[in-house]
């Protein structure tokens, strides 16, 4: 999931790769990084976002589509509630 965390991959094809059941896996997952793949996977998204914006100086219309995030909307509620502001607002 670290290497491809950008792609919209279902949790279902992230448990086979693992050989796993899903329930499996996110039991599995849990266990290990103490939060469902879910949101780990939307946390890591929004992490390398802000890098991206605030390191790289990359437009948040560009970011969000290449983090995996679908919903420019979502994005900047995701990204809000994370980091206390809009995503336009880092610079």
């Amino acid at each position: 999931m670290s290497n491809n965390f950008h792609f919209n991959v279902e949790m279902r094809r992230f448990a086979y790769l693992t050989g796993r059941s899903l329930a499996t896996f996110k039991r599995d997952f849990d266990k290990i990084y103490q939060t469902s793949p879910g949101k780990w996977l939307q946390q890591r998204r929004l992490q390398e976002a802000y890098y991206l914006i605030k390191e790289k100086g990359r437009a948040v219309s560009d970011v969000y589509l290449e983090v995996g995030f679908e919903d420019l909307s979502h994005f900047s509620f995701a990204f809000k509630k994370k980091y206390g502001h809009a995503p336009s607002k880092i610079g």
